[in-house]
């Protein structure tokens, strides 16, 4: 399915004029500005899902973070914007093919962009979650051998006052709870949770683009292979290619990775290029390479 048809980027005219017309010298840059003309790169055409391949600094995550922005797709994680970036915008144009208002609205409420450092905040946060509920479940385990021991009438956990009636009546919902539950095992699943420690980083990571995505979207996603292994990396290609093919979504990427440069019909802007074309993966130097040190070293898997 495609949502974004085509999108215009400033053109070489339009940024000369706005740089004549602002006329400081205090900047040192003016990215966005002056960086995709020199690449003769202006206008973009989209598939059901189109991926921007390059080297580092060839600017795929800006292309990225500037149709994000000039769509005002949901983002997470803010990105470095610098004094100029709303200009550019200002300078862009997009086409969708989505015209009706309610259903733009039901588009734009599910797509958004997706970036390495999201995933990786979500793994980190996993680790925070599983640290927290080890913290709470020997806090019960501690509070039940505390109940068991000294009851109603003993010591009472540091914390509750006997003076404050407020923090007694906690302490006393709390100790029913104690009470009423059969086994320790029951009261921390009630009232803690699992942790998720059985996924490994990469199993985290490879949850998230699959519970973030949801059929009827348009997900921009900035090197998803990242933390992930490559029979993950496999497992995101079979699951983007049938989320486009079925659930009507529309992936706009940029990778690194030639498994997922491989996805089937997937248009392919080779941003190391002058001027930006669309090629074969196959084509794509960072590919070459690939072929060229596995055939190099042909003799070490059939020895």
């Amino acid at each position: 399915m495609i949502y974004l048809k085509h999108f215009n980027l400033a053109g070489s005219r339009v940024e000369e004029d706005y740089l004549n017309y602002f006329k400081r010298t205090c900047f040192d840059s003016y990215y966005p500005f002056l960086f995709f003309p020199n690449k003769g790169l202006e206008e973009l055409d989209f598939a059901d899902i189109t991926i921007f391949c390059g080297g580092n600094g060839s600017g795929k995550s800006t292309l990225l973070n500037i149709i994000s922005e000039k769509l005002g797709l949901t983002r997470t994680t803010p990105f470095n914007k610098t004094y100029f970036f709303d200009p550019y915008l200002d300078a862009c144009s997009c086409e969708l093919t989505v015209s009706d208002p309610v259903e733009l609205r039901n588009l734009m409420g599910c797509s958004q962009i997706i970036t390495s450092d999201d995933v990786f905040n979500h793994i980190i946060a996993v680790r925070e979650k599983n640290k927290n509920i080890d913290f709470k479940r020997q806090l019960i385990f501690d509070e039940r051998d505390r109940y068991k021991k000294y009851g109603w009438t003993g010591e009472r956990p540091r914390g509750f006052s006997m003076d404050d009636p407020e923090s007694m009546k906690v302490y006393r919902d709390y100790a029913n709870k104690l009470r009423r539950s059969n086994t320790t095992s029951r009261l921390v699943r009630d009232n803690v949770g699992y942790s998720e420690r059985t996924y490994s980083n990469g199993e985290n990571g490879f949850k998230y683009f699959t519970d973030a995505i949801q059929p009827g979207g348009l997900y921009l996603l900035d090197e998803p292979e990242n933390s992930l292994s490559t029979e993950m990396q496999l497992k995101l290609v079979q699951f983007l290619q049938g989320m486009a093919r079925f659930y009507d979504c529309q992936f706009i990427i940029s990778s690194h990775s030639p498994f997922i440069l491989s996805l089937p019909y997937a248009r392919i802007y080779n941003l190391d290029e002058y001027p930006v074309s669309v090629c074969k993966w196959t084509e794509l130097p960072n590919v070459r390479l690939y072929y060229e040190f596995f055939k190099e070293q042909a003799a070490e898997f059939e020895g």
